[in-house]
């Protein structure tokens, strides 16, 4: 009996006890199923299928580049209700560079024996600098300008002279009230004069010269100052200001044969699209060894960057890791799609591509290609009978490339330097023509961390994080960045049928309203986990 009551005990807890292990069974199977659909899924839901980029400390053994097609939603945009082929509020900006009642006229300030030369440094755009900012030198000398001279000898090995590339006449013509400037130094007693050469330091204020090179000036009567690159003050007096606009955006005018080859380019590139995109790519050897970045190419991409980066004696050992955080370091020609397919730019659209040799060529140009099919160079646009004439040239070949990039509708930049930089600010003085720059510190986390975010997001991100960068009107202040690419003084807006410098305006953008969430898709929700993984 007692055996029986026993059983029967047993017996009860185990009919209790099959159904509660059920319902807990039960209740961990629908837990396990809405965390599936909750958690992204780092390979489910990628919006790109892109090959990760390996950092410096890989193994590149077990780092194999997967399969980078791209999977782009049509008509996808970070930014909702943009005009993508125009700036807000453009219309009420325009370059003023015309100098002040009290700017007094060369011939009543120029000493009939002062003589200033320069030789400038570096590629086009960076001579450019040095032609701009030596004229405001001479300026501020009161002395004569000698036609500048070009560097010959840096990596470039560019012979062209200042004619070759600019129309002489018209700089000395344009720039006569201003500057006296005279093609070649005058002869001394019957035979060349050399002049004293001298080298003054980089961002050399207006007093600097006064206190450096006018005794000098004085006593030899002709100075030549030698690798003459920013080697003048950015912040200057408002009209010396307004006469660097005067010559970087007026009288540097290119000469004919590269204006002529240069238009054609455009007018090919406008047969094809009435808008289209130029982009510097700027993803050659020569700029990545100097950018010490690493893109994932082994011992071979060391091997073959170091070697360049020899080539420049004063850089220090890379960080690549630390370059490519702080957002030193080229998107590669994909992530440069992938960012601009998020703005907004579809398929169709033309792209123009200004570049020179791309490090791992057709391989690397490939994934752009594949998101922008409609893609040109001057050698896809032209035969080579027409370059011909330049192809021997890198200062004319880049003459060519920033033509078409001044023309575009939209210039891309995807790096910081003298091109970049001169472009900007030039569309900025010609009514903000939209010139994106990537947020590169921001890009590179989000394209780091591509995996863990929708489609959805990333579109989202990449707006958000490109709002700053588009060239828009006030986007950055009067004193941001090199004067080149922030010309504020020659920069004018239309307040109330009146006209006011930017730097001394109360404009209707300050007391806009700042960036809301209504700039941007409200259907994405904040992710903490996500900001925290894509913050610095």
């Amino acid at each position: 009996m007692a055996f029986s009551r026993r059983r029967h005990h047993h017996y009860s807890r185990r009919r209790w006890l099959i159904p509660a292990i059920s319902a807990a069974f039960g209740f961990l199977l629908i837990f396990i199923f809405f965390l599936s659909i909750l958690a992204p899924s780092p390979n489910g839901n990628r919006l790109f299928h892109l090959p990760r980029r390996r950092s410096s400390g890989d193994n590149d053994a077990d780092n194999e580049i997967e399969d980078s097609q791209s999977h782009v939603p049509a008509g996808s945009g970070g930014v909702s209700d943009r005009d993508i082929w125009s700036s807000r509020n453009s219309k009420f900006f325009y370059g003023c560079s015309n100098a002040s009642n009290e700017f007094l006229k060369a011939q009543d300030i120029t000493h009939p024996n002062r003589y200033l030369s320069i030789v400038t440094s570096g590629g086009l755009n960076q001579q450019r600098t040095g032609i701009t900012d030596a004229v405001v030198a001479a300026r501020i000398l009161n002395a004569t300008l000698v036609v500048p001279k070009l560097d010959k000898s840096s990596y470039w090995k560019d012979s062209s002279g200042f004619s070759d590339i600019f129309d002489v006449d018209w700089f000395i013509k344009y720039l006569a009230k201003d500057v006296s400037i005279v093609k070649e130094l005058p002869l001394r007693r019957g035979q060349i004069w050399s002049p004293y050469r001298m080298r003054v330091p980089r961002k050399c204020t207006d007093r600097c010269y006064i206190n450096r090179v006018l005794p000098v000036l004085n006593k030899k009567h002709a100075v030549q100052i030698t690798k003459f690159d920013y080697r003048l003050a950015n912040k200057l007096d408002t009209d010396l200001q307004k006469l660097r606009c005067r010559v970087n955006y007026h009288s540097l005018k290119f000469a004919d044969p590269i204006l002529r080859m240069g238009e054609k380019l455009v007018q090919r590139m406008r047969m094809r699209s009435s808008h289209f995109i130029a982009l510097h790519l700027r993803f050659e050897p020569d700029m990545l060894a100097f950018s010490g970045c690493y893109y994932g190419g082994g011992d071979k991409e060391r091997r073959e960057l170091g070697k360049i980066r020899k080539k420049w004696k004063t850089l220090h050992d890379s960080d690549p890791d630390k370059a490519r955080r702080h957002g030193r370091c080229p998107l590669t020609p994909e992530e440069v799609g992938l960012m601009l397919r998020s703005l907004g730019y579809g398929e169709d659209v033309h792209i123009y591509v200004a570049s020179g040799e791309i490090y791992g060529g057709e391989e690397t140009l490939t994934p752009l290609k594949a998101l922008f099919p409609n893609f040109h160079t001057k050698d896809t646009l032209a035969t080579k009978d027409e370059l011909e004439p330049f192809s021997a040239f890198s200062s004319r070949m880049a003459a060519l490339d920033f033509i078409v990039c001044d023309e575009s509708d939209v210039f891309v930049t995807n790096n910081h330097g003298n091109m970049a930089k001169i472009l900007a600010g030039r569309r900025r003085y010609f009514g903000h023509k939209p010139t994106i720059r990537p947020n590169g510190r921001k890009l590179y986390r989000l394209f780091l961390n591509r995996n863990y975010m929708t489609e959805k997001e990333f579109v989202y991100r990449v707006g958000k994080y490109q709002r700053g960068f588009m060239g828009e009107p006030k986007e950055v202040g009067p004193s941001w960045g090199v004067f080149h690419e922030n010309p504020s003084s020659c920069i004018c807006e239309k307040v109330d049928n009146a006209t006011v410098e930017i730097s001394h305006s109360t404009s209707r953008l300050e007391t806009s309203p700042k960036v809301t969430s209504n700039d941007y898709d409200t259907d994405i929700s904040e992710n903490p986990e996500l900001d925290m993984l894509l913050s610095d």
